[in-house]
């Protein structure tokens, strides 16, 4: 990276104005819950209203902890930056940002290294110390977050399919219909007009990249919108040295394995990739797989500190991964997500101690998963003659 790019990162001056409120979007659906009350008002609301409710919620605080996923990606960790633009710019709230497990993924790391984020370990904070706990491009209840459900959060802001746990937070804005919780943000800020720093715009970009498969993957009007408004201001080498971040030689070690191991049945592959250090070889493995010629379902496992992680992707557009996910997360896991990618997390038994053990766990789910995805009689061939 050139000084210039450096200098554009740490320069708290290149910042993009946006004025409030001459970006709304009309006719989205939002779940918005009452600040006072807490009740879930099932109706429209306008930008300018989805900002005042929040800023109700937020008004007055000191310290907010921001809660992202066990092990966050680009979405996630650019949504928590710019709510914490929000939060810093609107109500001077001094910010942190936290989450469980740890980040292994190279993109995902260059990206907390140019945002200048250092994420702090749920385990390690004392969450009555802080004035709000919010919660972003998560749920409390999923199986991709360590957080007591118990626990009242004061705002959830995501895309993902709306949970139960949701509904007792002081105010959420759940819009499973968007493709990134980036959008979301994006309208907040635009909204508020808060000038959003050359950093933020090329982080939120990759976040709308990642999440929608370049716009391909479940995206609507306003994920376009939003990155047509963000691109033109993000630092576009930047954001390809993100892209193209270097790989330790593990990462090609573990792919080796997912390719070795995958097995195809008509048009759908399963690969188990064995013990990992984190659940995002899993995800890229499937994401991958999913390219194979012929190939419209792709479902990798991996074990993760005695949990079984499973990611589901399809290409066919009548086709629900989040159904199959929560089926096979059934009722000892969790799982969930959206129609073309999903997730599970299953724990293992206390005597699954072996391998032979584990493989069988797999064998059983992967006939699972070709039940509920056509047929489980169909014999397999290696993927990789």
């Amino acid at each position: 990276m050139g000084s210039a790019d450096l200098a554009d990162f740490c320069n708290p001056n290149s910042r993009l104005s946006h004025p409030a409120g001459l970006y709304s979007l009309a006719g989205a659906s939002v779940a918005i819950t009452e600040p006072t009350t807490g009740k879930l008002m099932g109706r429209q609301a306008s930008p300018k209203e989805r900002l005042k409710r929040l800023s109700a919620v937020l008004e007055g605080a000191r310290s907010m902890l921001i809660i992202v996923q066990n092990t966050p990606d680009p979405d996630a960790i650019a949504a928590a930056a710019a709510l914490r633009e929000l939060a810093n710019e609107r109500h001077e709230i001094a910010c942190s940002i936290g989450h469980s497990g740890a980040v292994w993924r190279a993109e995902n790391l260059a990206l907390l290294r140019y945002l200048g984020l250092k994420t702090r370990d749920l385990g390690d904070l004392d969450l009555e110390r802080f004035d709000r706990l919010c919660m972003v491009d998560a749920q409390p209840g999923a199986g991709n977050v360590n957080f007591d459900s118990s626990i009242r959060l004061d705002v959830v802001i995501d895309h993902h399919p709306i949970r139960s746990e949701t509904r007792s937070a002081r105010f959420t804005d759940v819009r499973s219909r968007y493709g990134s919780t980036c959008t979301i943000l994006w309208e907040y800020l635009k909204e508020a007009g808060v000038e959003i720093p050359i950093p933020l715009a090329t982080a939120m970009v990759y976040g709308i990249r990642s999440d929608t498969q370049d716009l391909g993957r479940e995206s609507t009007k306003a994920d376009l919108a939003a990155f047509l408004d963000l691109y033109p201001f993000a630092n576009a080498r930047v954001l390809g040295r993100i892209v193209q971040a270097p790989l330790p030689r593990s990462y090609f070690s573990k792919l080796r394995i997912a390719l070795d191991r995958a097995t195809v049945y008509g048009n759908r592959i399963v690969s188990y990739l064995g013990h990992l250090d984190s659940p995002e070889m899993v995800a890229e493995s499937a994401d991958l797989l999913l390219r194979a010629e012929e190939v419209e379902w792709a479902m990798c496992l991996g074990v993760v500190d005695g949990w079984l992680h499973l990611s589901l992707r399809t290409s066919g557009r009548d086709n629900d991964a989040g159904r199959v996910a929560r089926n096979l997360g059934g009722r000892r896991g969790f799982g969930g997500g959206h129609h073309a990618l999903a997730a599970a997390q299953i724990p293992l038994p206390m005597k699954t101690t072996n391998d032979r053990q584990i493989r069988s766990l797999v064998r059983g789910l992967s006939k699972r998963f070709l039940k509920a995805t056509g047929s489980a009689s169909e014999p397999g061939e290696p993927l990789c003659q």
